[in-house]
């Protein structure tokens, strides 16, 4: 028989047994101050250290624990889309292992939730502990990412956040490959609504996102909820076009009225490489997207499970999508 559940915390963690101690204990504390049901979901990302074993040791003596491990690393955002495929709850929060987003937070989310919003985000208004090249890539992401894309995805945000089991159930209908979940969260709608806090330094161990992960996470980010970049070699095509054009006529009139014309090879080699420099990165952007049309054309699994530590499997509801 199935244990009522009223909250999930969805925990992805890969490389954490410095702090996965301390994140049970913090989430733990928090969780019993509600005085309802709740499950603590950890999913092991292909961990190399002992983080698996605490969190085989945390299930043996606490009923509320549950263990996903993945065969491999298949990353932080598939990490928590396996979450929220085995979460019970009735609501739904998703928080990283390092400490840096609070879990004190988490009852001010359910205050929230339970006056009607169906995603509660938090806001990052500091950031503590962070280069300031970190800081300002990421306030660059968010404003690019804001300008591109079709849906309006809050700026300063993780995936620290509540969802409502609507949100949870619409999210199991989406199973693209290269996931950006806060995007999505944004992208399935209903009422959302902020709440701010200031982000902690990490309490142990070392960042999981090293600066060519967070590239790659950017670009995730973009190419799922933008085609402007696309769009980016027509109008660069008309500018050259134009520029072209009118360098095509300059020339004329000087052969044409003057006695002598523009010389100078290193420029028109400067030119063309300029050229060609842009064409490459088209390519690339085109290429970026093509990959992507490849990966979702394999269909293979999002991920693959070694164990399943007190897991049982969710029952879906039937999401209904209806077009006035």
């Amino acid at each position: 028989m199935k244990r009522n559940v009223r909250y999930t915390v969805i925990i992805p963690v890969y490389n954490e047994e410095a702090v996965i101690q301390e994140s049970y204990h913090r989430l733990t504390r928090v969780m019993q101050s509600t005085g309802e049901p709740y499950e603590l979901l950890f999913i092991n990302d292909g961990s190399g250290d002992r983080t698996a074993e605490f969190i085989e040791g945390f299930a043996e003596r606490d009923e509320c624990v549950k263990l996903l491990d993945f065969s491999r690393n298949f990353g932080h955002q598939i990490a928590i889309t396996a979450g929220m495929d085995y979460a019970l709850g009735d609501a739904i929060v998703i928080i990283d292992a390092d400490l840096q987003d609070p879990p004190e937070l988490i009852p001010q989310m359910i205050e929230k939730w339970k006056e009607g919003y169906e995603v509660v985000y938090a806001m990052r208004s500091q950031r503590k502990g962070e280069t300031l090249f970190k800081k300002w890539t990421a306030a660059f992401f968010y404003r690019l990412l804001g300008a591109l894309a079709e849906v309006k995805i809050p700026p300063d945000t993780g995936d620290f956040r509540l969802i409502d089991r609507k949100v949870c159930d619409a999210m199991h209908s989406i199973r693209e490959k290269n996931r950006f979940v806060r995007g999505l969260v944004s992208w399935v709608g209903f009422r959302q609504t902020a709440i701010e806090y200031v982000r902690e330094e990490r309490y142990a161990g070392e960042t999981k996102y090293p600066l060519k992960k967070m590239l790659r996470f950017s670009m995730d980010g973009i190419t799922s909820f933008s085609y402007k970049p696309l769009k980016l070699a027509t109008y660069l095509g008309f500018v050259v076009s134009f520029a072209s054009f009118v360098y095509l006529l300059i020339s004329l009139g000087e052969k044409i009225f003057t006695a002598s014309t523009t010389a100078g090879w290193s420029s028109l080699i400067a030119c063309l490489m300029l050229l060609n420099g842009v064409i490459l990165i088209l390519f690339g952007i085109i290429g970026e997207y093509i990959g992507r049309i490849y990966d979702e054309t394999k269909d293979r699994p999002l991920y693959i499970l070694r164990n399943k530590q007190k897991i049982e499997k969710v029952k879906l509801k039937e999401v209904k999508w209806s077009v006035q």
